[in-house]
């Protein structure tokens, strides 16, 4: 089998991934040391799914060494997975196929060994499809709205103002709309515990979606508006 991403043997007996090679064969444009940082928040642990290294610099004029990281066969399917591009796949076939190729050279001989590997590997494939998926899940939610769902909730939020307004036949000042705006933003940063509404993320859109719809000013809100209405006493007598 050729050697598509450079793997090596570790003191165990295990096969380990040149971490480097393989962000380099998934044509990461990130540099290695803040992606495979990234990767590794997905919930991988170090000395189980990793451990770091120093290499020699790649580079003509030498210079300090390296990070680097070998990778267990299961946390560099994994990475490819999460690419969601043509190389992640190929890579991860890759590495499935390595796995069966290395099966295959230590086969069980008695009926207990074939019955016992088969459970073995029942137990494990189903753990590993679950942490596989829990993950996917958690990235899904997690990563930040498209652009159209951004702009969605923002046009919501005028809608929702403007409705408002029209609905309670209001003429406002520009900082009395603002307030309005406040109201309605501080919930929507409330419901999705976030500081700016740049933060929302996936798993936050039919939340906040359900708010808007819903929202009506916080009675503060409206008594704040209704004081920026009122004329300023004099104090000429």
């Amino acid at each position: 089998m050729n050697e598509l991403i450079k793997t090596f043997k570790q003191n165990d007996g295990s096969v380990a991934v040149d971490g480097r090679d393989l962000h380099d064969f998934l044509e990461v444009e990130t540099p290695y040391r803040i992606w495979i940082q990234r990767m590794i928040e997905y919930g991988f642990t170090e000395n189980v799914d990793f451990a770091g290294f120093e290499q020699k610099s790649t580079k003509p004029q030498g210079g300090r060494p390296q990070v680097n990281h070998a990778l267990t066969l299961d946390m560099a399917k994994e990475l490819s997975m999460i690419q969601r591009t043509d190389r992640g796949k190929q890579a991860r076939r890759y590495f499935i196929a390595m796995e069966k190729q290395a099966k295959q050279m230590v086969l069980p001989q008695t009926p207990g060994e074939k019955i016992t590997l088969l459970l073995q590997n029942a137990n494990e494939g189903n753990k590993k499809i679950n942490q596989i998926d829990n993950r996917v899940r958690d990235l899904e939610h997690n990563k930040p709205l498209a652009p159209g769902e951004y702009n969605y909730i923002s046009h919501a939020v005028s809608g929702a103002v403007n409705t408002y307004v029209q609905t309670h036949h209001l003429i406002l000042t520009t900082k009395q709309r603002g307030k309005l705006y406040k109201d309605i933003n501080g919930g929507i940063k409330q419901i999705a515990g976030i500081q700016t509404r740049a933060q929302l993320r996936e798993k936050d859109f039919e939340n906040v979606d359900r708010y808007i719809r819903n929202w009506v000013p916080s009675t503060a809100t409206i008594l704040i508006i209704k004081q920026l209405s009122e004329p300023v006493a004099s104090n000429e007598g």
